[in-house]
């Protein structure tokens, strides 16, 4: 008895051509596998193998049966005993579909990427040296906030970037927060931000005491818009976070000048951007601290924990001493101002210390991940790539697209079709005024960050990805944003 979910790559022997090609149609693969009366596997149709025959032999009628002459019987094939490492290196050879016997050469499966492998949003690249660092941290007995990793892993941040003074947090939102609280703004200042941005960002100013200001993004960066920060800005206006969205740089230099005029602060939100690139630099030395993420599914991870970067030592020194309770370096348990717990443990430090060492590795495999599903996807005239200049490089952190006009709903459904299929897929940052919480902090209408809001999605941007797997993604995507479009 064959599973009901593989019927539609099946026929039988003398069934008509027009009934092979609607199941053809169905299964999206363009191929049909043949079966005896008693279900013995005797090869294969395609598509082009139906077309072909037709323009021969000239007759187009629907009676046309599969004869044996038809049928290719030189098909790949696995069976119950083999394990899924043959059948990934069929489907790595391009064989989209590889069906499954038993001894007596029965059809009892098809099998493809989804049978053995999923695809995951993105996955952390862990190796031998983070685990021989981890163990040596281990047998140290430092396993907590203090310990030889925080200190080499925060001086190896600050060489990266050839920048600043960094201080290795529990996470980038808590990062965010130490820098807001370092800077001792009065109470209740306003801080504006995008609304185009993961939550996190708002609820560090929140945290912090201050009042978030949502501002609208630009559609050709997807990043802060610069001119509408202008019209926010008020007496007590003290700071911007402008947000490096999914890799991308925003105008470092109209933002700079904005804040010197007003005298404002510049908090940067790099969760997302590290290797990222503003005219051919790592890091804006303009900003007054800078904060990064290293979550599982960022460029670098510790697993969860951040960094906040510092360009002004004094205020590195005091960030220092809110990180720990704020708690006087040279005198135990003498707190001189009021502070948080937001300390990186050793064991994180350590796996961060080994992730840095290849972080340029990480970037190149990542950037080549990104080549290959622009070539896929440049020129389908209903997708808008990642935007690009000449004046930055993404991070590719993780490969984002907008599908024009396509809608929250459908949007939705999409993802749902992906999953299905073995494809973790997610929807773009919901516009922080259309949450509950964060209404309140809207002041004039959103139009461009509530659009990307509701017609982006990320894909999976592991840099373990083959090119043969990014294509089965990319197919089944256009595939089924094709067929919800005539959804209304």
């Amino acid at each position: 008895m064959r599973p009901k979910k593989i019927e539609n790559f099946v026929v039988k022997i003398d069934t008509k051509i027009d009934y092979a090609l609607k199941k053809i149609n169905k299964n999206l693969f363009g191929i049909i596998f043949v079966v005896s009366q008693k279900n013995i596997l005797l090869g294969s149709i395609s598509d082009g193998d139906i077309r072909r025959y037709i323009i021969k032999h000239k007759n187009i009628s629907n009676k046309i049966t599969i004869k044996s002459k038809l049928i290719n019987k030189r098909v790949k094939t696995i069976n119950s005993q083999d394990t899924n490492k043959k059948l990934f290196n069929l489907l790595e050879k391009g064989f989209r579909v590889v069906p499954k016997v038993n001894k007596k050469n029965q059809l009892i499966d098809i099998c493809t990427y989804k049978n053995i492998i999923s695809f995951p949003i993105a996955s952390p690249q862990i190796s031998k040296l983070e685990v021989s660092l981890v163990n040596n941290c281990l047998q140290s007995g430092w396993i907590s906030s203090r310990g030889s990793y925080i200190d080499t892993f925060e001086k190896n941040f600050s060489k990266f970037l050839n920048f600043g003074y960094s201080l290795a947090v529990s996470s980038g939102t808590t990062a965010l927060e130490l820098a807001i609280k370092s800077l001792k703004l009065p109470k209740k200042s306003e801080i504006i931000l995008p609304n185009f941005t993961f939550a996190a960002t708002i609820n560090s100013i929140i945290n912090s005491g201050m009042t978030p200001v949502l501002c609208d993004v630009r559609r050709d960066t997807w990043t802060i818009d610069y001119e509408k920060i202008k019209k926010l800005i008020n007496n007590k206006t003290k700071a911007v976070i402008p947000v490096q969205i999914y890799g991308q740089a925003y105008h470092v230099d109209k933002i700079h000048k904005i804040a010197k005029d007003n005298n404002l602060y510049i908090i940067e939100d790099c969760a997302e951007g590290l290797g990222g690139k503003y005219k051919n630099k790592i890091v804006n030395k303009k900003a007054d601290v800078i904060c990064y993420s290293f979550f599982a599914n960022k460029v670098i991870t510790t697993g969860e924990g951040g960094m906040a970067v510092f360009k002004d030592i004094k205020t590195y020194n005091t960030a220092k001493m809110i990180r720990s309770h704020g708690m006087d370096p040279k005198k135990k348990y003498y707190h001189n101002i009021e502070g948080s717990n937001y300390r990186m443990t050793n064991i994180q430090a350590a796996i961060g210390t080994a992730q840095l060492k290849k972080i340029n590795y990480f970037i190149k495999k990542r950037k080549l991940i990104f080549n290959i599903y622009d070539n896929y996807l440049s020129k389908i005239k209903f997708i808008s790539l990642l935007p690009k200049n000449t004046w930055s490089q993404n991070s590719y952190w993780l490969y984002t697209i907008l599908i024009n006009d396509f809608g929250s709903r459908k949007r939705d459904i999409l993802l749902e079709k992906l999953t299905k299929n073995g494809i973790e897929a997610r929807n773009g940052f919901i516009s922080l005024n259309k949450m509950k919480p964060f209404k309140k902090y809207s002041r004039n209408n959103l139009p461009i960050s509530n659009y990307l809001s509701e017609n982006t999605i990320s894909l999976p941007t592991s840099i373990n990805l083959t090119k043969n797997q990014i294509k089965y993604i990319v197919d089944l995507l256009l595939v089924n944003i094709e067929e919800l479009n005539y959804v209304k």
